[in-house]
């Protein structure tokens, strides 16, 4: 019983992370979406850079504008979230077997990650459709606006492309997942094993201050690190997956590397990392704000952790 409470703390935490991550970095992400949709075209580009979309979206839309497609971003991400910190969490403590305790391994770390990444990947698949396909509407594109909120966008597609419909980009999201989770965990329990290591040395005060804005501190610069290290590593595929989400083309291939060879073709390296600058400027403070969350939230439910 205590370690299916345990578990359930766990969940709970990662589902306190996804809030926070979706507090912080939504409009980030809509700013990152309509680049990726709108600057990747065979028309050109629409948008100059980062700073001007995001200026179009507020002198049209309103701070509403960047947060469309919000309201599915809670509900996926609060439960994807609790599944991926949930999952990993149990499937590490699971492969740590005789494993020094404490010191970070990639044995258990990159499957751990990857098997969490594959599993919400089939979460994410639908609710980032809903969110991707409200956020490049506006005023200032071609599709209008097509979709009233997530749950009218979600009947439509349902209704026009059937189930499979919903889960375009499945493929693209997957690998996103796996590949960009497992790069994010390394990162994450390495960097914070190092600033453990020397924060924790006898050099330093041990103030209940000190502590407190130590743990927050490592908490902040472990998640913003590894959350770039994610996009760094995986953007291209999700450039791949925003396109097959957004364009109604049926013939449109949903293979992601075909589509990455198209964007290639049209727009060049930088068209495969289209959104690089909202992203990275969204994945620091971010994971910062999901790492604290999640870390504090196990602090107070009784968590212990290396």
């Amino acid at each position: 019983m205590a370690a299916a409470g345990d578990a359930a703390k766990e969940y709970v935490a990662g589902a306190a992370a996804g809030v926070a991550q979706v507090v912080v970095g939504h409009p980030f992400d809509t700013v990152k979406v309509k680049l990726q949709a709108h600057n990747t075209t065979a028309h050109g580009k629409v948008y100059k850079n980062g700073f001007h979309c995001t200026s179009r979206i507020l002198v049209e839309e309103g701070i509403r504008g960047l947060y469309k497609g919000a309201s599915s971003s809670f509900i996926g991400i609060a439960v994807e979230s609790s599944l991926f910190f949930g999952t990993y969490s149990q499937a590490k403590q699971l492969l740590q077997g005789n494993y020094e305790n404490g010191r970070p391994h990639l044995q258990v770390i990159i499957p751990s990650a990857a098997c969490s990444g594959a599993l919400i990947s089939c979460i994410l698949t639908p609710t980032e459709l809903t969110k991707c396909r409200m956020q490049v509407q506006g005023k200032d594109v071609m599709h209008g606006a097509r979709y009233s909120s997530p749950l009218d966008c979600a009947v439509k597609t349902l209704e026009s492309e059937g189930l499979r419909g919903i889960f375009r980009g499945g493929l693209a999201t997957l690998f996103r997942e796996a590949i960009g989770n497992a790069v994010f965990f390394c990162t994450y329990e390495y960097s914070r094993y190092w600033m453990h290591n020397y924060l924790d040395s006898p050099r330093f005060s041990s103030s209940s201050n000190f502590v407190l804005a130590k743990d927050i501190g490592i908490g902040v610069m472990s998640g913003g690190i590894s959350g770039m290290a994610f996009w760094t590593a995986t953007l291209p595929l999700d450039v791949a997956k925003t396109i097959i989400q957004t364009d109604l083309d049926p013939h449109l291939s949903r293979n992601p590397f075909r589509v990455l060879s198209m964007v290639y073709k049209r727009a060049g390296m930088g068209g495969c990392y289209a959104g690089l600058g909202p992203t990275l400027a969204r994945a620091f403070p971010a994971n910062a704000a999901a790492i604290v969350a999640w870390e504090y939230s196990a602090k107070i439910l009784g968590i212990k952790r290396g």
